[in-house]
């Protein structure tokens, strides 16, 4: 008999279960930067017992003990320190991460880990030797508006674009070696020159883990829109297909594109080996939009395999940038082999110069065959 209710009682909490529960469990819960899109006035009930979520399902965690991620960043764009207890709305999704973790989605509720700022609630298969162990959570339940439905970030996406773009946008695109090569802060320092020089600058993140540092930054150097792959509904772009990964690339852009930018500056996350930046670094949507690329690397052998690479691609690499133009020998190294300049923070900043570059693309839209050296010295 015992053994019956002992099997009744696992039965029973194996069992799905949407609950009613009022507005004010929510009122101290902190909602992470990925569930910004989010009307958080549609969340109307709690999904729990034996349900398992999905990548972009927005849940309810405690935080259980603190680990690398000490902080949230929020809504706002505040970054919230976190303490053991507190109720926080992140979203599940999978990272990519060679510095920090690999991460996949959770298969059930409960034991969970906090693998990114941006509010990533995730399983963490391994991590770097200099990353901490990840922030460990608890998930409660899945989010669920009036009729008991999860609620996933795909349903508060941008819409597809309906209007025809204003103009004919310049699209420039960043890539690198790896995480951390220098892939944002260059973009950033481009659309700085391109705003300094009275263009109308828009920015799109199309691949990574959601997060807000890099579009804040963007918009920091003069991006009058930025937009990441969060908008086109995804909390991360690891582990998706390569038509999703174009599906984003296009609704960013057309996005960016009818608002009337003069330029786009497309930054594609992580490094060439990565599978999803691969993937859509060889389809022909992204090679046939692209009309200028950066590429972010922090040596000469990475600068000249990832240069070497793009090319096979047909894509338009016109300069190496990020780490490698602190390092004058390793750029004179990758500028002998592959023919192109090292382009330093300073000089992509530059008005005069970003002015000269728009302008050779924007007049012919033509891709350049060995780069820009005839702007000038690029350091």
């Amino acid at each position: 008999m015992l053994q019956y209710y002992k099997a009744l009682e696992e039965m029973v909490v194996t069992i799905t279960q949407t609950q009613n529960f009022s507005a004010s469990r929510l009122d101290k819960a902190r909602f992470a930067f990925t569930t910004r899109r989010v009307d958080q006035s549609a969340i109307a009930g709690l999904i729990s017992g034996n349900a398992k979520p999905r990548s972009g399902d927005l849940v309810l965690a405690r935080v259980v003990k603190l680990g690398h991620h000490t902080g949230l960043q929020l809504c706002n764009g505040r970054r919230a320190k976190l303490f053991p207890g507190d109720t926080i709305v992140v979203a599940c999704g999978n990272r990519y991460a060679p510095s920090q973790y690999e991460a996949v989605v959770p298969t059930r509720l409960g034991a969970a880990h906090l693998v990114a700022g941006g509010g990533i609630a995730a399983r963490a298969l391994n991590r770097n030797r200099k990353t901490r162990a990840p922030t460990r959570i608890h998930i409660e339940g899945i989010l669920s508006d009036a009729s008991g439905r999860a609620i996933n970030l795909a349903d508060w996406a941008l819409p597809e674009p309906t209007l025809a773009a204003q103009g004919n946008p310049v699209i420039y695109a960043v890539a690198g070696t790896t995480m951390d090569a220098g892939k944002t802060t260059s973009a950033a320092h481009l659309i700085k020159g391109l705003a300094s020089a009275g263009l109308r600058v828009g920015a799109a993140k199309v691949t990574g883990t959601g997060a807000g540092g890099d579009l804040w930054l963007m918009l920091d150097a003069g991006a009058e829109h930025v937009v990441d792959f969060t908008d086109a509904g995804y909390a991360s772009t690891y582990k998706t297909s390569t038509d999703e990964l174009v599906q984003i690339f296009n609704k960013l852009t057309g996005h960016l594109a009818c608002l009337g930018m003069d330029a786009i500056v497309v930054e594609v996350a992580d490094g060439l080996l990565q599978q999803e930046t691969s993937s859509l670094l060889q389809t022909s949507a992204f090679r046939e939009s692209v009309h200028a690329m950066l590429f972010a690397a922090g040596d000469a052998m990475g600068a000249v395999h990832g240069v070497n690479w793009l090319r096979k691609q047909g894509l338009p690499v016109f300069a190496t940038c990020g780490l490698i133009t602190l390092a004058p020998l390793a750029a004179r190294e990758a500028r002998q082999s592959i023919n192109l300049p090292s382009v330093s923070l300073k000089k992509l900043a530059d008005p005069s110069w970003a002015a000269a570059l728009h302008e050779q693309y924007s007049l012919s839209i033509a891709r350049p065959v060995l780069g820009i050296a005839s702007l000038g010295n690029t350091r």
